[in-house]
């Protein structure tokens, strides 16, 4: 397959933090018919950078990147896009499309519904 899927959270040096993220990438691979990983923008690998070759060297043409941020603050809208531009002139062999964070997708909105309902439900 020549398309892949990056999840991008942003990185932390707690080991706790990254827990969730991996879970969450874990089960959403199984659930995915597009190769998906996890990368970290910073402070935690695997990084962006190292992911990207990995993809690359395992034949994969086009990725989407997928921020798993709420909304499009300085790092989407400046130091993410260097990041892929850098990476696109280290592996032109590869096409990297920087999506909108997940946060500003109309389906994250509706699972937040959700989540607000069930605990009303529950109180």
């Amino acid at each position: 397959m020549s398309h892949a899927l990056i999840l991008l959270a942003h990185g932390s040096r707690d080991p706790n933090w990254r827990a969730p993220f991996d879970r969450l990438a874990a089960s959403l691979a199984q659930r995915s018919p597009t190769p998906l990983r996890l990368a970290y923008m910073e402070l935690c690998e695997p990084s962006l950078e190292v992911t990207v070759t990995e993809l690359c060297s395992q034949g994969i043409t086009h990725a989407d990147i997928l921020p798993l941020f709420f909304a499009a603050g300085r790092h989407l809208r400046e130091d993410v896009p260097g990041q892929v531009e850098t990476l696109h002139q280290a592996h032109p062999t590869i096409r990297l499309t920087l999506l909108a964070p997940v946060g500003e997708h109309p389906a994250f909105v509706d699972a937040l519904a959700g989540i607000i309902n069930e605990r009303a439900a529950q109180s």
